[in-house]
């Protein structure tokens, strides 16, 4: 028994050996013909197809930006300074002088902690050594699979026998990418602090040894604190292996360390950042240098970022999205200055819109009938046990549905609400773009749920369409440097929200907003319309409204969410989109609305979304109307006669049994009877007191 044993072993490991063997073999003749392959030095320190070049083009065909691999100055062995090689080596391969190419203690401890971390052998976590990074970095793609991590160990052993240990470190540090479109050191240097990396101290080293694990993350002009504190770590390793005292080390510190910001603030970069990714979903992946051409106007972009800047609050921050009537968005301005913060609120951050959601509110109460002149009753009123009430604390008894949206009445929208369903208001927000849930609580209905800028431009956009969809969009055409097209936009297809009636409806009672309103200091001299939304304690600041074929948004408020003393929709952001507005519409004709809006004959009391006294009032009737009427359903160029998906509507409105005429006005109700008191006991109960008119006069009765 025990012989067959030793048999068995015998065999077992002969083939072993044998199988060893040819492993060896077959792994020599790759690295050789790998060897063969590979270019000369003089060649690869000359090449620069190491990351693709974007230009980003406006409208006008101006470039916007350009992103891509900028190269410094090709820096010898002996010009890198020392403290660079040496914070290199130390945090991403402390025994690169002893190993072949590939570390096998590495290797094991790697394979070691992603089997652990559940990714399997292949995982190989943290392992690369600076040859492998080489290989992998002109080579290779960037890809986890077992494939190619076995190729680029066979490139790693090739190139090890192909040049000296101080070629491969040069070859590293001269096109390793750091961060913001530097490859190389020296680039690096100069982006980061403004000098060449033969002038780097100890301190600079370790910020840009830290950024290889990645540059994103550490990028000192994004975030200075996180490259600071991989700093730390990479000089700790210093120590730790040698290449440092820590006599040297302690004297070194990263906080004081001065990184250089970009020079001047970029506007259009908010509005890239926001286009730029949408080419995945547009164009097939490609490593060749495009040009991407784009729906902004640099000279609106402009005007945006003057407007905002000259209107938000001290300490506080503003945004503002302009979309054209096809959908082009012509203007993004994320904040007050990009360098500061690269946070986009107009297309990222979620706020309260307060009354500007009332466009859903009134949308629906159109479609169900209702008209801009029929008689409301604004009084007390209990919903699940939510009271709400008026910005000016009074309640003004029967008033129009015009009237009560131009004062912003809080009360008839909560009836609206009630009466029509919050969850209806809910879908219709949806219907137009509103692309957050909504909670269907009664309080919604004055705008507590969080919205983004940009879903409610183009909800108003759509309105001032005729009610027709209006999906925004940025890129107009890919284009390769050879010219070859790779994209090239095509007009969605129309899809009409609501009928032309209740768009035009609601037009009307934006002109009312406007024109004699709570968005009084918006006013263009021109027709206008638009809405003003306030949120508790003036932490949002809104007006979103349109002209002459162009809709704008803007917000106001602070990131964090704290009170603006004197903030209002009706304030600065009505005085910013004015400004804007009056700029980028002074080209174009004058055109009139389908309605031309009614007055009420009223004066407004001042409140939270009131105008304040000393703005300019305009005259409403003295702009000249010299434009033929704008009819908003006429198709854009290229396009057919937008038709209603009624599909599609009945499942966004869950509508059973016969559909109606979208092009016709539905018959109004009958009277209701004069309504009798409820029972008290009932808490959704609404009560209405019938009006009495004077004796001998004919007054129309209130509606719910």
């Amino acid at each position: 028994m025990s012989q067959s044993i030793r048999k068995i072993a015998f065999r077992l490991a002969k083939w072993g050996a044998a199988l060893a063997v040819l492993g060896v073999l077959a792994l020599a003749a790759a690295v050789f013909i790998a060897y063969q392959s590979l270019p000369s030095y003089e060649q690869l320190r000359t090449r620069t197809d190491l990351g693709q070049t974007i230009r980003v083009r406006a409208a006008d065909d101006s470039i916007l930006v350009s992103m891509g691999p900028s190269f410094g100055r090709w820096l010898a062995y002996d010009e890198i300074p020392l403290t660079m090689k040496e914070a290199m080596v130390a945090v991403e391969d402390r025994r690169f002088r002893s190993h072949p190419g590939v570390d096998p203690i590495g290797i094991a401890r790697g394979m070691w902690v992603s089997i652990k971390a559940g990714d399997g052998p292949g995982g190989a976590r943290g392992v690369s050594t600076i040859t492998q990074q080489v290989a992998r970095n002109i080579f290779l793609t960037p890809d986890r699979s077992l494939v190619r991590k076995m190729r680029e160990g066979v490139i790693a052993l090739a190139l090890e026998q192909k040049f000296s240990k101080d070629q491969i470190l040069e070859l590293y540090l001269n096109r390793v990418y750091f961060g913001g479109g530097a490859y190389g050191i020296d680039a690096a240097s100069n982006t980061f602090f403004g000098h060449p990396a033969t002038e780097m101290t100890l301190g600079e080293a370790t910020i840009i040894a830290g950024l290889v694990k990645a540059p994103s993350n550490y990028s000192p002009t994004a975030d200075p604190e996180a490259a600071r504190g991989r700093a730390s770590v990479v000089l700790d390793s210093m120590v730790r292996y040698g290449f440092v005292s820590a006599q040297e080390a302690a004297e070194v510190d990263p906080a004081e360390i001065n990184i250089q910001k970009p020079m001047g603030g970029n506007a259009s970069r908010y509005f890239v950042d926001w286009a730029l990714p949408q080419l995945d979903t547009l164009i097939r992946e490609t490593s060749e240098a495009i040009d991407v051409y784009t729906t902004l106007d640099p000279k609106m972009q402009q005007w945006a970022s003057e407007a905002v800047n000259a209107h938000a609050p001290a300490g506080a921050q503003g945004a503002l999205v302009a979309i054209d009537r096809d959908g082009a968005v012509r203007a993004m301005i994320g904040g007050k200055d990009y360098v500061e913060s690269i946070y986009n609120r107009a297309a990222v951050a979620r706020r309260q819109p307060g009354s500007a959601f009332k466009l859903f509110v009134y949308l629906t109460a159109l479609e169900r009938g209702l008209r801009p002149d029929d008689v409301v009753m604004d009084e007390a009123v209990t919903i699940d046990g939510w009271t709400p009430r008026n910005a000016n604390r009074t309640f003004l008894g029967p008033i129009t549905l015009r009237e009560a949206f131009a004062r912003s009445v809080n009360t008839i929208s909560a009836q609206i609400g009630q009466e029509m369903g919050f969850g209806t208001i809910a879908a219709m927000a949806s219907r137009f773009g509103i692309s957050d849930p909504i909670d269907t609580y009664p309080s919604m209905v004055l705008g507590t749920s969080e919205v983004r800028l940009l879903d409610m431009t183009r909800a108003y956009a759509a309105v001032a369409r005729g009610g027709v969809s209006l999906p925004p969009y940025a890129i107009t055409k890919v284009v390769t440097a050879e010219g070859r097209l790779l994209y090239s936009h095509q007009p969605a297809a129309p899809r009409v929200l609501v009928a032309p009636w209740v768009a035009a409806d609601m037009i009307d009672l934006l002109q009312t907003g406007v024109r004699s309103g709570t968005g009084r200091a918006a006013y263009l001299g021109r027709p206008t319309a638009g809405k003003t939304g306030t949120t508790q304690s003036n932490r949002d600041g809104w007006f979103i409204g349109f002209s002459s074929g162009l809709t704008a948004g803007v917000w106001m408020g602070n990131d964090d969410n704290r009170p603006v003393r004197g903030l209002q929709g009706g304030t600065a952001p009505a005085r910013a989109f004015r400004d804007f507005m009056s700029r980028a519409v002074a080209g174009r004709p004058v055109e009139p609305f389908e309605t031309p809006g009614e007055l009420p004959d009223w004066q407004l009391e001042p409140d939270e979304e009131a105008w304040m006294e000393g703005d300019p009032l305009l005259d409403p009737y003295g702009a000249p109307i010299e434009a033929e009427p704008l009819d908003p359903l006429a198709p854009l160029p290229g396009e057919g006669p937008p038709a209603v998906d009624e599909d599609w509507l009945d499942d966004v409105l869950r509508r059973d049994g016969p559909r109606p005429n979208p092009l016709e006005r539905p018959a109004p109700p009958p009277a209701p009877p004069a309504p009798q008191p409820r029972a008290r006991d009932n808490p959704e109960a609404v009560r209405v007191e019938p009006l009495v008119p004077p004796s001998g006069a004919d007054q129309p009765q209130p509606r719910r």
